[in-house]
């Protein structure tokens, strides 16, 4: 299992990278870099690099077809160890691999799709959304396999608690500010069309289409905010898992560290630096938050929590010191 999460943790990061560098590519108007030519670039598999558009997209595609290999891979090792315990079967690591193989064939035909489509709004949401999709695949595969803090999954039952509904709720509104972003980016002016930051040219009320795209894409990242700085609290206040209270101590610094970025993206003009770093950060969160999700369901299901570093579990005081364990009736 070792070696497989290994392998695990190796397709996220490409998936991660390619994700991150499809905005890249996006940001730099570099969508149809090789013409609307697909999978080859200008009816040619290594054409002449001679423009920074096609370098980019080119390398793009390389990517892609990289973190392809890196999935089938992971299917592959899976299936030669289905008969280690969790690997095969409901909740196995098989099955998750097996996800992200179908949708990273499916994010692939998106991506063909989109660059017969002329890189249109709503093709390259498509495209994000399942992208998104594929990192959470790739997400659960990780966390079955045992990291990120999935090691508590096993052996109990996932159960819909207060802290699981309130991760899930903290996935889902991630992922649409993440799908408002990539439409605000998409959509003629939309980006540039609210100066200054929070408000939008000082206004509460958007005037034009433009401005309601990238107003609905700010309330949505506040309304984040405080939804999981009210998480954080919470799982404090109730000793959730140690794995669970890091993961959400993670996703509130990116949620802070995005807000800092937005700020100094909107007052520097949208320099292409930032918002590339903007989307990076957005993606991750998006990231943590669903591992968060995932690892909320089972924190409390199995009634215990994990133990403290180094901590020792104190003998009974109507047991004996020395007695062993079980000896006790």
């Amino acid at each position: 299992m070792k070696a497989l999460r290994r392998l695990a943790y190796s397709t996220l990061g490409l998936a991660y990278a390619l994700i991150v560098f499809g905005a890249i590519v996006r940001i730099s108007g570099s969508g149809m870099g090789c013409g609307d030519h697909w999978p080859r670039c200008f009816g040619r598999w290594f054409p002449p690099m001679d423009q920074p558009t096609l370098v980019i997209e080119w390398t793009h595609r390389l990517l892609a077809a990289v973190t392809v290999a890196m999935v089938v891979l992971l299917v592959a090792v899976a299936l030669r160890k289905r008969a280690e315990p969790g690997v095969s079967g409901r909740g196995g690591v098989l099955r998750a691999a097996t996800l992200a193989a179908a949708l990273i064939v499916l994010q692939a035909l998106l991506g063909m799709v989109t660059v017969r489509m002329g890189n249109t709004a709503w093709a390259t949401v498509a495209h994000l959304l399942n992208g998104a999709l594929l990192l959470a695949a790739l997400a659960a595969t990780v966390l079955r396999a045992g990291g990120l803090g999935g090691g508590i999954a096993s052996g109990t039952t996932p159960s819909r608690t207060r802290a699981a509904r309130g991760s899930a709720a903290a996935a889902a509104i991630a992922l649409a500010t993440v799908l408002f972003g990539g439409l605000t980016a998409k959509i003629p002016g939309a980006n540039s069309v609210c100066e200054g930051f929070p408000l939008c040219r000082g206004s509460l009320l958007p005037a034009i289409p433009a401005q309601h795209v990238q107003f609905t894409h700010r309330i949505l990242a506040f309304v984040l905010f405080f939804h999981v700085l009210g998480l954080m609290i919470g799982f404090a206040r109730r000793r959730e898992a140690p794995a669970v209270l890091r993961l959400v101590r993670v996703a509130f610094a990116l949620i802070c560290l995005q807000l800092v970025i937005a700020a100094g993206m909107v007052e520097m003009h949208l320099p292409p630096v930032m918002r590339s770093l903007h989307e990076a950060d957005g993606i991750a969160i998006w990231l943590t938050l669903f591992a968060l999700a995932w690892l909320a369901r089972f924190s409390s299901a199995s009634g215990a929590r994990e133990p403290a570093r180094g901590a020792e579990t104190a003998p009974s005081p109507l047991v004996p010191a020395g007695t062993p364990r079980g000896a006790a009736t």
